[in-house]
């Protein structure tokens, strides 16, 4: 055994000959945390980026990982494709070397600062109601195999997430995680900055999993690094423990106040993720199959937006004074009243908005649409120079355009290439203000105001319109907070 005493991490710490499969094989593991070993040519494992866990069985040694299903058990040759489970499992030749490889070993991981409890709400009612099973399955071993602790939370109603979050004892845990669409995060957040430890509370780093519906969040944590949006991806993403900022944007009208991590839509694409729910049946399908409808049948609404523009972006719009009075005007006696929430929280971030320099647009509009993150599905890059944590808004405005053109920008959105459409504005933003009004051809009817997911206002004539909602239809602000709260992600940053 020779233990070589160095500093450079390119140099052994622990070399041996052991048992594989029978055979004496040396083995040698660096500094750097590269296990080398000889098996039908040379093998190796990257303790930091592969490795799970290290455990005991006997007189063996199991090393559980998660490697490139192109490549086996090798750091030469990956395809970038999605994790497979692999176990390289040995037999030191006395005690005393098995205890030295599983001191080394165990040092090294501990090192990481992985996360060791974690809290995890698992939401059985969402997408294809999967997530309990892949939960089971896919989840549960791979945090067994990395020795993660875990309290376990199945949502068992809307909100129930946010509910927990707001109570949760925080110091016993490391991390919360979420497996689910993007919902059960959106409540999550809202939950931490409604505590009135709000500002350590939602320091509290998240992972999301996908197994729901909406995949965004995960889509685009995983993408940025070229990986596939996969659960074991996603999984080792959170057992490695790096963490990256994340803006958090405060939509506030009058008092009341909702927290978004997502996006925000007006238009067409709102109408088509909240009135595509009467063809739920149909699956991820009537997503596509309502926005044929709604393209065909198409609505312009008018209304106007104003925004402090990010720098670079100063010409969109046209100069204009800071024009949000923090209260409702709608009157009308048919809509539901916005429901006061008394937060004791974050308020929002402390900026004055009535120095910066606003400009504004006038409608009609097709679609407003607003984005933290470049994802907002699996299958829509709906704004592909979106960052995690630049303290900017994505603007995506869609104005009246040909129909068989709306259609093809419409298909764009898997790749990103609808913003490069002439009939497509694209811009970031500082802070925003919508004021949604009816639709250009009858002022009997508006619309939706949607916000990760969440139906934050119905207009008269709209989709559900009775429902009680957050807000009701009118001006709304929304300011940004750049890198609030902390993310899980698939690689340092």
């Amino acid at each position: 055994m020779d233990r070589p005493d160095s500093d450079s991490s390119s140099r052994p710490v622990l070399s041996d000959r052991v048992l594989i499969n029978g055979a004496v094989t040396p083995v040698t593991f660096f500094a750097d945390g590269v296990l080398r070993w000889t098996e039908r040519g040379e093998r190796s494992l990257i303790v930091e980026k592969e490795v799970l866990g290290v455990k005991v069985e006997g007189p063996k040694i199991r090393i559980g990982a998660l490697v490139d299903g192109g490549g086996g058990i090798c750091c030469v040759g990956s395809s970038g494709g999605a994790l497979v489970r692999m176990d390289l499992v040995f037999e030191p030749l006395s005690e005393d070397s098995q205890r030295l490889w599983c001191q080394k070993l165990l040092e090294f991981i501990d090192s990481l600062g992985r996360p060791k409890r974690l809290f995890v709400f698992v939401n059985p009612f969402g997408g294809s109601k999967s997530a309990s099973k892949i939960f089971v399955d896919e989840v549960k071993p791979l945090f067994d195999d990395a020795g993660v602790q875990f309290t376990l939370q199945e949502t068992q109603y809307q909100l129930h997430a946010k509910e927990v979050a707001k109570t949760l004892d925080l110091s016993k845990y490391d991390g919360i995680v979420c497996v689910s669409g993007d919902g059960i995060l959106v409540e999550v957040v809202n939950g931490l900055l409604e505590r009135e430890d709000w500002d350590t509370a939602i320091k509290m780093p998240l992972g999301v999993v996908p197994a729901g519906t909406g995949n965004g969040m995960a889509k685009s944590l995983l993408d940025s690094v070229g990986e596939p949006c996969k659960v074991s991806n996603a999984v080792l993403a959170i057992i490695r423990g790096h963490k990256r900022s994340l803006d958090v944007a405060t939509i506030w009208q009058g008092k009341t106040k909702f927290f978004s991590v997502l996006m925000l839509a007006w238009g067409l694409v709102a109408d088509v993720d909240i009135e595509s729910e009467k063809y739920r049946w149909m699956g991820s399908a009537r997503l596509d199959f309502y926005a044929i409808q709604r393209i065909v049948h198409l609505r312009q609404y008018n209304g106007s937006i104003s925004f402090v523009p990010a720098p670079g972006f100063e010409g969109f719009g046209e100069p204009t004074s800071y024009n949000y009075d923090g209260e409702s005007t709608n009157n009308d006696p048919s809509q539901e009243k916005p429901t006061k929430v008394r937060q004791l929280g974050y308020e929002g971030p402390d900026i004055n908005l009535k120095n910066m320099n606003w400009r504004t647009i006038k409608g009609p509009f097709v679609s407003v649409w607003l984005h933290n993150v470049p994802w907002g599905g699996e299958d829509t890059r709906a704004a592909p120079d979106a960052k995690f944590s630049d303290g900017y808004l994505d603007v995506i405005i869609m104005r009246a355009c040909p129909k068989l053109s709306l259609l093809s920008l419409m298909t764009g959105l898997s790749t990103g290439t609808h913003v490069k459409s002439p009939y497509v504005l694209y811009f970031k933003v500082k802070a925003f203000i919508l004021e949604p009004g009816a639709r250009a051809d009858d002022s009997t009817k508006e619309g939706i105001v949607d916000s990760d997911g969440e139906v934050l206002a119905r207009g008269k004539g709209a989709y559900k319109c009775h429902q009680k909602t957050l807000m009701v239809y009118d001006k709304l602000q929304i300011t940004l907070d750049q890198g609030l709260a902390t993310l899980f992600s698939p690689s340092p940053v």
